[in-house]
């Protein structure tokens, strides 16, 4: 079973922690997938990630861009892992398939939005109740990750 850690975004929108959080899985030598659940905002992603800060890219691709296996974060809609990679991010809802091959798991969802707050809550009692080992992080008045209960 994979650990799977959810993060309550409360400062920041996705567009600003996601990358922020892509540049640790990096500077850790690891490869992530980060799985959405609609093609289009995948790909707004994809360019978020080419120019969310002026001196630096992340390096990733997308289906349209092909090659996965060169691709050190690869960003789908699709339940796959076709980077060999051992962190799994959910944006947007994305369900928690296929998570087998995966050492981690982070599942980002927007606790200001109370329909995905109310989804994150079903999606954690239901992976406790399946044996996945589960864990919660807020974000603080700095916007920094915080472990919480």
């Amino acid at each position: 079973m994979s650990e799977i850690a959810f993060y309550h975004l409360t400062r920041s929108r996705l567009e600003e922690a996601l990358p922020r959080l892509l540049e640790k899985v990096l500077a850790a030598g690891q490869r992530a997938v980060v799985r959405g659940t609609d093609e289009e905002r995948v790909e707004q992603l994809a360019r978020v990630l080419w120019t969310y800060r002026r001196d630096s890219f992340l390096p990733h691709g997308t289906r349209r861009d092909g090659h996965p296996e060169r691709q050190p974060v690869w960003l789908t809609t699709a339940v796959e892992n076709p980077n060999g990679a051992r962190i799994l991010i959910l944006v947007d809802g994305a369900p928690h398939e296929g998570l087998d091959g995966f050492d981690r798991v982070l599942d980002l969802f927007d606790g200001n939005d109370p329909e995905q707050l109310e989804a994150a809550r079903r999606r954690w009692r239901e992976a406790g109740r399946v044996g996945h080992t589960v864990a919660y992080y807020r974000q603080d008045e700095r916007g920094r990750w915080q472990r919480g209960r």
